[in-house]
Parts: C-alpha cells; structure tokens; sequence
C-alpha cells in the first residue's frame, strides 16, 4: 500500500492582509494583498494566481512579493478555486479564464489599485496568465510567463488516425492526484516495479477516501474540457509578454509551440518578447556550483536567487506598465550560451548568422557529414521489464544533479552514434531535429533520441531531446522528430553523442508491448525495434550553427 502525505497551507504571511475574493458564481478565493510600506495609495499591481499554497516554502510567494514591493508595486497573491484556503471545486486549467478576469477586477476596484495591473508567475501560474489574457480585460497591463505554456499538463489525445502523437508524460495523471485532488496537496511514491500503474491510484484514492475529478476527467477515456471558454489567448487583444524558457525545462516544448502560435499572428509577435536562459522547470542553472545545487534552498539562497528570476519582469513592467522608456530600448530576444557565461541579445530567434547543418549516423557508430552509400539496419529489443531509466528522479530539476548520461549509452537496447572531437568552439542555436525511418514488431513504438555532449573525461551532458510514438510501426515509416531548440557551445575537444531508445522510465510511460494503454496494461511482451541507416532514408540530425564559430 502507498503512504500518502498529507499537506495542507502554510501560516499566513505577516507581511500581507488576507482577503476572500468574490468570483462571479459567489466562490470565495483566498488572496494575500501586499502594500509596500503598508501605502494604500493608488498603484501598480502584481497579480500572482498559483495553485501551490500562496504562503508555502516551495514558491516562497511572499518573499517574491517583498522583492517586487521594494519598487513599488502592490502585489495580490492568490490560491486558485480549490485550493489551499479558496473555496470552489478542485479542478485543472478549467476555471482560469473567468477567475483572473474577476479577481482582476476586483484590484481595480480597490482604492490602492490605479486601475493598472501586470501579472507574473512560473508554470501552473504562468499558465494562469494566459487563461487571464484570453478574457481580454483591460487593465491587464503586461504579463510575465516563464516556463509554461497554454497546453501544459494536457493529456495526449489518442486519435485513432493518428500516425504519430506524443509520448505521454508519467506526471500527467500524477499530478491531479497530488496537487488537484483536493485543498490540500498529496504526496506519494508510485512503485515503479507494479503494474498497472492505474491499481496504485486506484489504491491511493481507496487511502484518502475521496476521487480526483481532475484524475477521473483524463483517464480512463479522456475529457477535455475547454480551458479557455472566451477563446484562445492568441485570439485576443495582445498584450506584451515577457516570455521566459528553459534551455533545460521539461516543459519547453509547450512553450517553444506557444513562440511558434504567436509568430503566425503579427499582432502578437510585436508584442512578445523572449528569454532564453540556461536553467530547467525549478530554476537551477547550468554552470551553478555545486553547493547552490540543493533541492531545499535556505531563505538566504532564495534571497540571492530574486534578481535573477525577477529583475527583467521589473525592467519590462517599467516599459509596459507604467510608461516609463520606450518598447525599443527593451531586446526583442534575448539568450544565454550555454557553455559559457555569454548572455546575448538579438532582434530574432534564432539569431542572424545561425546556419544549418546536417549529421548522419553510420552503421558503424558515428556522426559523419555525409551518410552511408548502402543502406543498413540497426536494431534493439525493448523489453517492458527492463526500460532504459530516465537520467534523474525529478524531472523538473534536471540541472540540480547535472547527471552524466554516458552510462545509459552502454546498455544494450539503446543505439550510440558519436561524433569527432571539434578543434574549435562550436555555437549550436536554434532547433534541433531528427529524421528516422523506423520499425518494430510490435503494435505502437516509442522512440527517444537523446543529443550529448561528451567531454574528454568521457561524461556526457544531455543538451537536447525529443520523441515521438508510432501509433502503427508495423510497417517501416519515416518519422520527424522534434528535440527542440539549443543554445549551447561545443568547447574544444568536445564532441556531440546520439542515444536512441525506446523508455526513458519514469519520466514517460513506457509501451507493454501490447498496443494496451501503458497506464493501465496488464501484460507485457519484448519487441524487437529498428532503424535505417544510410541509402534512400538516412537516420539524419538538422541543426543550426553560428557562421563565427
């Protein structure tokens, strides 16, 4: 049987005033109001909507607050609908819109409020920004997203004609059950080595004595319920966003989709602006010492951490909030180069002077410029029993261990292609794709593929991923596969190292074999999986490289 924790919201803030805010169905939501100096003369107001306890260690909101207080804002901090100490039902994405459209309302009402409101938050509070966008109210000023995206945490639709789709995270139907339950939050440890997987939920929610409305709307047969009703974000008046991705986020893909929605609409391009910075979901940094890489941090390690996380929405907000500066002189793009302590600015991603190569992988293990005349096949058993494990045990921390992934390449159901050393510093920006031609047989293949860079020591630091799932791999198909976007230097002596795999357990959940649901499956059986090289259809790498290096 699971152990379930418990966690119900931390002491309020003494810092702030707790208020119970009307939504327009008459559900209260509890909201911390934070005036600098105790002023409640009329301001510029913050508004952070998070589902995380708006007093609780791990978002630290209240000395986020404190920080934006010292210039001058008022700052609302809010437990959404369900949560914590807001009354209402406890259920994902759903509420959002209408919510962030009341509750901003009810700050302009109030006599600190000068009628301007900007919004700031990471993940499920950077997705609330979006949902408050949709509604189009107009005093929401700017918003300030970072490492999110307006489809986050939103199940793969299984279509049965579908070709492909997408591998399924383990934390979409984990995370309904620990923080969208209830109030409180639950924290339990799914046993990795007991199928099916939907048994232990079934056996946790025996434990807590109530269902997840959030869990039951996605599985078995999924729900989706429309998350924006007022329409699409980008369907709506613009407003300026400072949006801020991860080199190294779990979720980047969902933002890198939502740069590309709003490229197709000029209205929204003119008003985006991008930051790219070398960090994963729970902002720890490539290049961090070690003893800043603790998953707890103290207080005085939070401190330090605010200027980092806060000081460019302040700049921005100055510009989009209160009209101080001009929308020049803030940098349409701008990216850290990983590698190096660079941080660049540029008026588009990726940048000018980016140009493409392609890498083949050969049948006897190498990158090369130029693929193998005469086709071969490379093959690996994906066994259910055996995954290949994922690099770390949180995902979302990923730079907190900075894991070597060169051992995973030494097991035998994962495929390795390595390139030369490079003489010189080599700058990789911009995405990063791979094109493969594969087959198993078995009914549906997960295919992983891992891009390394593998130092002279021998250790190798994931700097790019992507997968996909072949809903019918019985017949050989042509596949694209999208391993997002990088900003990376290469050092001298470096070389780049492919993996492909088909697990990469327990970050997503891996195929039985069978063709059943993987969350769910029963029984398990070995398929024997392949993958061209060389000939007609090469197993080939696209990425951009800067002319100067």
């Amino acid at each position: 049987m699971n152990k379930v924790v418990s966690v119900g919201p931390a002491p309020a803030s003494p810092l702030a005033e707790e208020e119970f805010v009307p939504m327009r169905d008459g559900v209260r939501l509890a909201t911390d109001v934070y005036l600098p100096n105790g002023d409640a003369d009329p301001g510029d107001t913050i508004l952070i909507r998070l589902p995380y306890d708006k007093s609780g260690t791990y978002t630290f909101i209240p000395l986020v607050a404190e920080y934006f207080m010292t210039r001058g804002y008022r700052v609302v901090a809010q437990d959404v609908r369900g949560k914590f100490r807001s009354e209402g039902e406890t259920l994902l994405f759903v509420n959002e819109a209408y919510d962030g459209y009341d509750t901003i309302e009810w700050i302009t009402r109030q006599r600190w409020s000068n009628g301007r409101v900007a919004m700031w938050g990471d993940s499920y509070y950077g997705y609330t920004q979006w949902a408050a966008v949709s509604t189009q109210h107009p005093a929401l000023k700017a918003i300030a997203p970072r490492v999110t995206g307006t489809q986050l945490g939103e199940p793969v639709e299984r279509r049965s004609n579908d070709i492909t789709r997408s591998v399924e995270w383990g934390v979409t139907y984990l995370y309904p059950l620990s923080y969208f339950h209830s109030q409180d939050a639950y924290f339990w440890e799914l046993d990795l080595d007991r199928r099916p997987f939907s048994a232990q939920v079934e056996e946790v929610l025996t434990e807590i004595g109530s269902r997840s409305i959030s869990y039951d709307q996605w599985f078995p047969r999924p729900v989706h319920l429309r998350r924006f009703p007022a329409g699409s974000p980008f369907d709506a008046r613009p407003v300026p966003v400072l949006q801020t991705i991860g080199l190294w986020d779990n979720c980047a893909p969902l933002s890198w989709a939502d740069v590309a929605e709003i490229e197709k609409r000029p209205a929204w391009a003119m008003n985006h602006f991008l930051r790219i910075e070398a960090m994963d979901h729970e902002s720890f940094y490539l290049g961090d010492p070690a003893d800043a890489r603790v998953a707890e941090r103290s207080e005085e390690q939070l401190r330090g951490e605010l200027p980092r996380m806060l000081d460019a929405a302040l700049e921005f907000f100055e510009i989009f909030v209160r009209g101080k500066g001009s929308a020049s002189g803030f940098p349409r793009v701008t990216w850290a180069l990983a590698g190096t302590e660079e941080v660049r600015t540029s008026a588009s991603w990726p940048p000018p002077g980016a140009v493409e190569r392609t890498l083949f992988a050969t049948s006897d293990g190498f990158l090369a410029m130029a693929p193998d005349t005469a086709g071969s096949t490379a093959e690996w058993v994906h066994d259910p029993a055996d995954l290949v494990p994922s690099s770390v045990d949180n995902a979302f921390a990923f730079l907190l261990d900075q894991p070597n992934e060169a051992p995973i390449g030494d097991r035998g159901d994962v495929l390795v292609f390595t390139g030369d050393a490079v003489e010189h510093a080599v700058d990789l920006v911009g995405p990063v794709t791979a094109r493969a031609r594969i087959q198993t047989d078995g009914p549906v293949m997960d295919f992983f593929v891992r891009l390394l860079d593998v130092a002279p020591d021998g250790t190798a630091l994931r700097i790019a991923r992507g997968q996909v799932q072949l809903a019918d791999a019985s017949q050989p198909t042509v596949v694209e596969v999208d391993l997002g976007q990088v900003s990376y230097r290469l050092a001298p002596g470096h070389r780049l190292r492919v993996h492909v795999s088909s697990s990469d357990f327990p970050e997503f959940i891996p195929q039985p074999g069978t063709g059943e649901h993987p969350w769910s499956a029963v029984d398990f059986r070995k398929n024997r999986q392949s993958l061209t090289l060389g000939g007609d259809e090469p197993f080939t790498f696209t990425l951009s490289v800067l002319e100067e290096s």
